[in-house]
């Protein structure tokens, strides 16, 4: 069953979107190579501790760590550790969740770290526009499976790149994943039809290579089957009948991109 929020539940959802847009965007001054995953996370744990949050991710289901952090060939839900060092060329995915006042926010990012490959910096963008694309089109009276052709069909008929299916975005509110599953693949005109109150994550997971993914043996991590890079972006949104609200804030996180020096900037034209 969906949830559909009143508008005072949008505002605690924002609170806490934008605890994880600040913990993204404190994480992006200092990732450097040489900086092992467990450093990053345990940084973004105090700082979400800092603002009067929880960290959403850590115990969730048993995983252990308050960031998914992902690296290149890895889709999402990587878990951040000690002996795992960042390298320049590298590209990071960052999903954060926060719980503060009974309530979630949720979004990610997928930062290039120094000099990388034209081909992973098409990804990224194209990952990242296509999010937005999927944004353009929640609207009331549209349908669920608008939200997934509008990614899919341009990131597999434009793009060339390929939209992983079994992992989605979804509803979010008391739950971290609540329904509807939000698929970044879908048919034009199919699926629930969107109501006013809906709040959704929606968030495009896309490989460079084929869509094809595993599970490795941590139980958590997801990668790409054929080794092929993948990037992962992520916005919290609120539908209404008079539009659509973006929860998470990712201009803070672009601006660090810019600023620190270790970081290839993905910011699209606008």
């Amino acid at each position: 069953m969906i949830h559909y929020k009143t508008k005072e539940e949008v505002a605690f959802i924002k609170e806490s979107c934008q605890i994880v847009s600040e913990t993204l965007e404190y994480v992006a001054y200092f990732l450097k190579p040489g900086i092992s995953t467990k450093e990053i996370d345990d940084k973004a744990e105090s700082f979400i501790l800092s603002k009067g949050g929880l960290p959403a991710f850590k115990g969730y289901n048993g995983f252990p760590s308050s960031l998914c952090i992902s690296l290149n060939n890895e889709v999402v839900h990587g878990i951040p550790k000690n002996d795992l060092f960042l390298k320049e060329g590298d590209l990071v995915s960052i999903d954060c969740g926060v719980l503060k006042n009974g309530y979630f926010g949720d979004a990610a990012f997928t930062f290039l770290l120094g000099e990388v490959s034209i081909d992973n910096l098409n990804l990224c963008k194209a990952t990242l526009a296509s999010l937005y694309k999927g944004i353009e089109v929640s609207r009331c009276g549209m349908r669920m499976g608008d939200i997934g052709f509008s990614i899919q069909s341009f990131i597999e008929g434009e793009c060339g790149f390929s939209v992983v299916r079994e992992l989605v975005g979804h509803g979010i509110g008391k739950q971290l994943h609540e329904e509807p599953v939000v698929s970044n693949a879908g048919k034009r005109g199919s699926g629930q039809k969107i109501k006013s109150g809906l709040v959704i994550a929606i968030e495009p997971m896309v490989n460079f290579g084929k869509k094809e993914v595993v599970v490795l043996d941590d139980g958590w991590t997801v990668v790409t089957k054929d080794s092929s890079y993948s990037a992962h972006y992520e916005h919290t949104i609120a539908i209404f009948d008079d539009g659509v609200m973006v929860l998470s804030d990712h201009s803070g996180i672009e601006k660090a991109c810019v600023e620190n020096p270790f970081l290839t900037s993905v910011r699209l034209e606008s």
